[in-house]
C-alpha cells in the first residue's frame, strides 16, 4: 500500500529520512526556552486549575490564536513553485530589462498558480479563471508580472472590480448566488469574450501544468535608446494544453480537491520539471494610433496573424516550496514592480492595479511586505527613505539618513533610469466605455476557433450554469449571445427551454427576510 503513494502524501516520511543522521532538535519556545514537557499543563493538584506561570501553554496558545492572517479577497486558493527564467532569443532592441540581457541568461523565480473567487479551501478543479503569477528576482529589483491563464478579462474599467468580485463571491446572506453572477455579466457584455473562454473547455485546465499563462494586460518596453513599444506577454505551456471534463472536475473535487496542488509538487518531486515558453507580441505607438480598437482595452486579443508571437525565453519549475506558508500564502505579487525597460501603459485595469495590489498587501501582510524573505528583491540592494513600522525585520538601514535630499552621502536618484516619456493630451472625464464593440472577437472565437464539438460543450456548460438563474436575466444573457451570433444564442435558449420545463410547476416559494439585531433593537425601541 505505501508503495501506491505519492511524493506529496509521503512528505513526512521524506523529512525523516532526510535527517536521519541528525539527533532530534530540542524542543523551545518561542524565545527559544528549552522545554521540558509539552504534553502536560501546569495545575494545583492533578484536578486543579491552571496557572498563569504556564509560560509554555501561554506561549502554544498566543501563537496559535494569531496563526490565520487574512486571506486575499482575490486569488485565495494556490499552488506555488521556484525556478528560473532563461533567455533564449535576443529581444535587447525591445527592452534594456536586465532580465533579458543576453542568451542563456538566467534569473531566480517564483510562480503561484491560483483560482479566482474560490476560497482558500475551494477545490482546484472548479470552473474559474486561473491566475499565473511570476516574480523574477532581478539585479534591478523584482519584477512582478501578475497574469491569468486568459489573455482576457470579464470588465475593461478597473472601477467595476469590486462590484464584479462580489457578484463571483457569496451573496451577503446566503451562498454563492448565479442571479448575482449573471445579473452582473448580463448587465455589463464586455464580459462576453471571457465567459465564453471560461465556460469553453478550457475553462477547467487539468491542474496547472496543462495551462497557458498571460500577462493579460498592454505593458511598454524601452531600449537602451530610450525607444520604447507597447507589448503584450504569452507563456505557452511545453506539456500541452489538457483540461478536465465537467464530470471529472466534479468528481476531483470531492475526491481530491487540493488535486491542482498534488500534481504540480508531485511533478517537481520526481523530477518532472513543468515548463513554459516565454513570448512577447510588439505593437508600435504608431500602430496603437491606427488600430481598429482601444489596443489598451483588457477584454480584447491582439490577433497574431498582425501581431506574431516573438519567442524570449523558458519558465522552468524546479522547485517545491519549504514551507507552504512561508513561500505561497506570504508571497506577494505587485504589478507596479517594474524593473527599468519594462513600464507601464495606459491600460486601465493595469493602472487600476498598481495601486490595488501593493495596497491589499500591506492590508494583509502588513507595510514591511517586502522584507518577508519571498518577497524581499534579494538580487538587488534596497536603499531608500523608508523606515519603520510593524514587523521590520530586518535593521531598518542602520543610521543611514531618513531624509531626502542630504548632505550626507546617502543613496542618490539615478536619471539614468527615468522613465520613458510620455505625451498625452485630451478632455479629462469620465468615459463610458461598455459598448466599445463587444462581439466581434467572440464571434470569431465561437466561428473560427472552436470546433462543433466544443461549441456544443460551451452552450451546454453556459446553460448548466444560467439555469439556475430567475428568467429574467435568462432572458438577457441569451440575447447577449444572440448579438454575438444567433446559433450562439439560440442553442443556448433551447437548452434553458428543457431545464426550464423541468421545474416545479406554479411553484410558490415564501421568503421570511431575516431581521438583523440593528434593526430589531430599533424596532424595539420605537
Amino acid at each position: 500500500m505505501a508503495d501506491s503513494r505519492d511524493p506529496a502524501s509521503d512528505q513526512m516520511k521524506h523529512w525523516k529520512e532526510q535527517r536521519a543522521a541528525q539527533k532530534a532538535d530540542v524542543l523551545t519556545t518561542g524565545a527559544g526556552n528549552p522545554v521540558g514537557d509539552k504534553l502536560n499543563v501546569i495545575t494545583v493538584g492533578p484536578r486543579g486549575p491552571l496557572l498563569v506561570q504556564d509560560v509554555v501553554f501561554t506561549d502554544e496558545m498566543a501563537h496559535f490564536d494569531r496563526e490565520r492572517i487574512p486571506e486575499r479577497v482575490v486569488h485565495a486558493k494556490g499552488a506555488g513553485a521556484f525556478g528560473y527564467f532563461e533567455v533564449t532569443h535576443d529581444i535587447t532592441k525591445y527592452s534594456k530589462a536586465k532580465v533579458f540581457e543576453h542568451i542563456g541568461k538566467r534569473t531566480p523565480i517564483a510562480v503561484r498558480f491560483s483560482t479566482v473567487a474560490g476560497e482558500s479551501g475551494s477545490a482546484d478543479t472548479i470552473r474559474d479563471p486561473r491566475g499565473f503569477a511570476v516574480k523574477f528576482y532581478t539585479e534591478d529589483g523584482n519584477w512582478d508580472l501578475v497574469g491569468n491563464n486568459t489573455p482576457i478579462f470579464f470588465i475593461r474599467d478597473p472601477i467595476l472590480f469590486p462590484s464584479f468580485i462580489h457578484s463571483q463571491k457569496r451573496n451577503p446572506q446566503t451562498l454563492k448566488d448565479p442571479d448575482m453572477v449573471w445579473d452582473f455579466w448580463s448587465l455589463r457584455p464586455e464580459s462576453l469574450h471571457q465567459v465564453s473562454f471560461l465556460f469553453s473547455d478550457r475553462g477547467i485546465p487539468d491542474g496547472h501544468r496543462h495551462m497557458n499563462g498571460y500577462g493579460s494586460h498592454t505593458f511598454k518596453l524601452v531600449n537602451a535608446e530610450g525607444k520604447a513599444v507597447y507589448c503584450k506577454f504569452h507563456y505557452k505551456t511545453d506539456q500541452g494544453i489538457r483540461n478536465l471534463s465537467v464530470e471529472d472536475a466534479a468528481r476531483l473535487s470531492q475526491e481530491d480537491p487540493d488535486y491542482g496542488i498534488r500534481d504540480l509538487f508531485n511533478a517537481i518531486a520526481t523530477g518532472n520539471y513543468p515548463s513554459w515558453t516565454f513570448y512577447i507580441q510588439v505593437m508600435t505607438f504608431n500602430q496603437a494610433e491606427t488600430f481598429p480598437f482601444n489596443p489598451f482595452d483588457l477584454t480584447k486579443v491582439w490577433p497574431h496573424k498582425d501581431y506574431p508571437l516573438i519567442p524570449v525565453g523558458k519558465l522552468v519549475l524546479n522547485r517545491n516550496p519549504v514551507n507552504y506558508f512561508a513561500e505561497v500564502e506570504q508571497i506577494a505579487f505587485d504589478p507596479s514592480n517594474m524593473p527599468p525597460g519594462i513600464e507601464s501603459s495606459p491600460d486601465k485595469m493595469l493602472q487600476g492595479r498598481l495601486f490595488a495590489y501593493p495596497d491589499t498587501h500591506r492590508h494583509r501582510l502588513g507595510p514591511n511586505y517586502l522584507q518577508i524573505p519571498v518577497n524581499c528583491p534579494y538580487r538587488a540592494r534596497v536603499a531608500n527613505y523608508q523606515r519603520d513600522g510593524p514587523m521590520c525585520m530586518q535593521d531598518n538601514q542602520g543610521g543611514a539618513p531618513n531624509y531626502y535630499p542630504n548632505s550626507f552621502g546617502a543613496p542618490e536618484q539615478q536619471p539614468s533610469v527615468l522613465e520613458h516619456s510620455t505625451q498625452y493630451s485630451g478632455e479629462v472625464r469620465r468615459f463610458n466605455t461598455a459598448n466599445d464593440d463587444n462581439v466581434t472577437q467572440v464571434r470569431a472565437f465561437y466561428v473560427n476557433v472552436l470546433n462543433e464539438e466544443q461549441r456544443k460543450r460551451l452552450c451546454e456548460n453556459i446553460a448548466g450554469h444560467l439555469k439556475d438563474a430567475q428568467i429574467f436575466i435568462q432572458k438577457k444573457a441569451v440575447k447577449n449571445f444572440t448579438e454575438v451570433h444567433p446559433e450562439y444564442g439560440s442553442r443556448i435558449q433551447t437548452l434553458l427551454d428543457k431545464y426550464n420545463a423541468e421545474k416545479p410547476k406554479n411553484a410558490i416559494h415564501t421568503f421570511v427576510q431575516s431581521e438583523s439585531h440593528l434593526a430589531a433593537r430599533e424596532k424595539a425601541n420605537l
